[in-house]
């Protein structure tokens, strides 16, 4: 079972995110982090998913339990990281939105003009 927190790699930057820092005790694998890596193609879709994860194990384990003074709410911590995982995803996107690609359109004819007028007009909407 591997545990590395190197932030200079992919699997490092995940753990920064989840936060699964601590050796002692951590969350995932290297190995699980990778995978989540394989499947969502950067590191904070990859978080986003992680903690989709904690929060599913959340809300099995601990639901709502009330043992003498001591109450857990699986639910609502299960909220609180999908809330996180939500705004992960969202970061992602606009990292992708932002990124250094874009689209070129090319005007040859008065209708090209138009057609392009009419299609900014909707990406700006």
């Amino acid at each position: 079972m591997a545990f590395t927190y190197d932030l200079t790699t992919d699997v490092g930057t995940v753990r920064l995110l989840v936060p699964d820092r601590v050796d002692a005790g951590h969350i995932f694998e290297d190995d699980e982090i990778t995978a989540y890596l394989i499947l969502e193609g950067d590191t904070r879709s990859a978080a986003a998913c992680a903690l989709e994860t904690i929060a599913a194990d959340q809300a099995l384990t601990l639901k709502v339990m009330k043992l003498l003074d001591v109450q857990t709410d699986g639910a609502r911590v299960a909220d609180a990281l999908l809330k996180r995982a939500v705004l992960l995803r969202e970061q992602a996107a606009a990292n992708i939105a932002g990124g250094p690609f874009d689209w070129a359109e090319m005007v040859v004819t008065d209708f090209n003009a138009r057609e392009r007028v009419y299609n900014e007009a909707l990406r700006d909407s």
